[in-house]
């Protein structure tokens, strides 16, 4: 039976990167700009201000922005280091 894949830490990097460890040993540096810049979706403009985009919490096995999940990810893409647009 296959594991769960879940993150397990988060750790700004800079610029709109952040490097993410899974339960599964692997670590990526994930960059988040070509989605922020290129998604067409106005709600998540504000989080190209890069204080708002370091406030992202861990929740769920993955990782999150927001009080009610206004940003979220597949654990699967942030495992291949590449955000879908």
């Amino acid at each position: 039976m296959a594991r769960k894949l879940y993150v397990t830490r988060a750790l700004y990097v800079g610029g709109y990167i952040i490097k993410v460890a899974f339960n599964d040993g692997v670590e990526k540096f994930v960059d988040f700009e070509d989605f922020l810049v290129k998604n067409p979706h106005p709600q998540y403009d504000k989080y190209k201000d890069l204080n708002l985009f370091k406030t992202f919490k861990i929740e769920i096995g993955t990782i999150v922005w927001g009080e009610n999940w206004d940003l979220i990810f597949p654990v699967e893409q942030l495992h291949k280091g590449k955000i879908k647009i």
